[in-house]
């Protein structure tokens, strides 16, 4: 089952707190963004997060899972308090790496 929109909304909405929180389709489903860096997926109605040492340490019971092919993630199952999701997603984004910067897009050349 795939996730529904207004789920990832509701997500969206609980997480922003953290920084401006965005999301787009990916792998089927949604990936999340706090200030334009890649931090976490909702996956089937379920929230997931990239592995940190800051994740681990608020999450110690978080369950790793694979959402899909290639993934080992944090699975969040409380997405109600909203200051605990703030920190979460900050301080998980304060360990990843900047997003690598886009290349600019070259016009194409128009065939004679």
């Amino acid at each position: 089952m795939a996730s529904t929109r207004e789920y990832v909304e509701f997500v969206a909405g609980q997480l922003s707190g953290a920084g401006a929180i965005t999301y787009r389709k990916l792998f089927g489903e949604y990936g999340l963004y706090c200030d334009g860096k890649f931090f976490g997926t909702v996956e089937e109605n379920q929230l997931y997060l990239k592995v940190t040492e800051a994740g681990r340490r608020l999450l110690p019971d978080a369950e790793i899972a694979s959402p899909h092919e290639g993934s080992n993630l944090l699975t969040v199952e409380e997405v109600e308090d909203r200051e605990f999701l703030a920190k979460l997603v900050r301080e998980t984004c304060g360990e990843l790496p900047a997003p690598k910067p886009k290349k600019p897009k070259v016009p194409k050349k128009k065939k004679a």
